[in-house]
Order: structure tokens, then C-alpha cells, then sequence
């Protein structure tokens, strides 16, 4: 049987973002408060950075906690009481729970991509390829050194861009080399098993990915709207590996429930493999 859940003040949540009307957080959190018994709100809110600090000051006691995405991971640190050792290590929250008047922060972006790929058969890898610099890339970084990565090469359009990720990389014990994006067509199979994209969904990086690198290494596409994305419609034309990006949308948002249900990303919810079906089944 299992055990009751802790009784917790405030009930309820929103994702912030912008933009944000398109996000499926709503969904696979109403889903999960609803297979769990739980009354809780969970809405969108359009949110930039230079109206956060405001917004999260006014929050009450009924509001139990918050979802951030772009461009809010990096920008709601400075507003918190204390963050996870993730958070700390990525500079990037995407997770705040108010508890006991503190505002904790999670990171659960990195543990969201490490079990979609494991998931999906990719549990351990030597090189690695990240695309993108920003704040979800940070994640993908840090994911990468969990699944083993020695070396990870990063492709960016900006000379320089990718210099705060080198210095996660030591920290995470990867060693990394900027690239410029033009390298995707030059890369081959040997370069890495996986490749990681962070940029937003329908970007158009204007070079199309060598075919070695294709047949070699498999894709994660964190961008999920629209989907294909042109870089996950390049991968499946070369019958390449592709794992969608709702994957890492639904395992780290479970980590979230963790997390505002017990206050602890490690500990599972009650039922927990029939909250995450319900929340599959919610984006499907």
C-alpha cells in the first residue's frame, strides 16, 4: 500500500516563460496532481526576466512552487534562499519551491535528460556534440558527464560563446572544444555518440549534418514545437537515431512533482510508474 503523501501548504503552481503558451507542462502536471489525489493548480504565466524578482516577491501562501523555462533558468538565482548541488553546478534553476518561508531551487533538466536517454537505450557515451551555449546547455553538459563523456565538442555560431561552458566542463571533469556550427557537416562518426541540440524549436541552423555523423550518433533534440525540428527532420531522413524532446519535457517534470510534492527530487511519489503513464498519456 502506499504510503499517504506529506501534507503540504499552498497548492498552487505555474511554469514561467517566454514565450510560454505553447508549453505542455500544464498538462503533465495536471495529470500527475490528478492520478495522486491531489487539488493543486498549475497554469502558464508569461514571464520576463525584468518582471520576475516582482513577481516572486508577491507570491503568497497559497502558491506552492515554480516551473521556469527560457529565459528565466539563470535569471531567478539571485532570488533564491538556497539551490541543489545541480543548480549550483549548471547556474541555471528551472525548479523553486517555496517552503517554509525559504525559496529552494532545482535543477531537474539534467536528470530529465539522462533518464529520456536512458530510456531510450543511450546509458553510457565517451564523446559527446552540444549544440547550442545557453542555460539548457549547461544541463545537457553536466548530463553528458553523468553518462561517462571524456571529451564534448560544442558547436556555436558565436566565436567565444561557448567559454562558461569550458568552465563547467573542468568542473564536471569533461573536457570541452568549441567548434564553429559549420562543423555539423564536417563531423563524422567517430566524433561522438550523441548529439545534443539546444537551441529553440524551428531553428534553422543553415547547415545540414555530415552523414557519417547521422548514421553514428544518435540525437536528442530538446526542442519538441514544432516537431520534426528541421535538425530531427535532417537525423530521421538518414534513418538516424532520434529521441524526441518530450522525453526530457516529461521525465524532468516528474522530477518536479518530486520535488513539490516531497520537497526532495530523490524521493518517489506513491505510484510513481502510474503517475508517469498519466503524464505521458497527457502529451501523446
Amino acid at each position: 500500500m502506499d504510503e499517504p503523501l506529506p501534507a503540504r501548504p499552498g497548492s498552487r503552481l505555474a511554469v514561467l516563460g517566454s514565450p510560454v503558451a505553447h508549453s505542455k507542462s500544464p498538462a503533465l502536471h495536471r495529470a500527475a496532481y490528478a492520478r495522486l489525489g491531489l487539488d493543486w493548480e498549475y497554469s502558464a504565466i508569461e514571464m520576463t526576466g525584468d518582471r520576475l524578482a516582482a513577481f516572486v516577491d508577491e507570491r503568497d501562501a497559497s502558491w506552492r512552487g515554480l516551473s521556469l523555462t527560457m529565459p528565466l533558468k539563470q535569471d531567478v538565482l539571485p532570488l533564491l534562499d538556497e539551490v541543489d548541488e545541480l543548480a549550483t553546478l549548471t547556474g541555471a534553476a528551472n525548479t523553486v519551491v517555496f517552503d517554509g518561508g525559504r525559496r529552494r531551487g532545482f535543477n531537474t533538466d539534467v536528470g530529465g535528460i539522462v533518464r529520456t536517454l536512458g530510456e531510450s537505450g543511450v546509458r553510457s557515451i565517451d564523446r559527446g556534440i552540444l549544440i547550442g551555449a545557453g542555460a539548457t546547455a549547461a544541463s545537457a553538459l553536466v548530463a553528458m558527464a553523468e553518462l561517462g563523456a571524456r571529451e564534448v565538442r560544442v558547436l556555436v555560431r558565436r566565436p567565444g560563446s561557448a567559454d562558461p561552458l569550458g568552465v563547467l566542463g573542468r568542473n564536471a571533469g569533461v573536457a570541452v572544444d568549441e567548434l564553429p556550427l559549420a562543423a555539423l557537416g564536417e563531423l563524422g562518426e567517430g566524433d561522438g555518440e550523441l548529439v545534443i541540440a539546444t537551441v529553440p524549436g524551428g531553428t534553422d541552423l543553415g547547415v545540414a549534418p555530415a552523414a557519417a555523423l547521422v548514421a553514428g550518433a544518435a540525437l536528442l533534440d530538446v526542442a519538441y514545437d514544432p516537431w520534426p525540428s528541421p535538425l530531427g527532420a535532417a537525423w530521421l531522413a538518414g534513418s538516424g537515431r532520434v529521441v524526441h524532446g518530450l522525453g526530457m519535457l516529461l521525465h524532468q517534470a516528474l522530477l518536479q512533482v518530486r520535488v513539490f510534492v516531497h520537497g526532495d527530487p530523490f524521493t518517489e511519489l506513491p505510484g510513481e510508474h502510474d503517475v508517469l503513464a498519466v503524464m505521458r498519456e497527457s502529451v501523446r
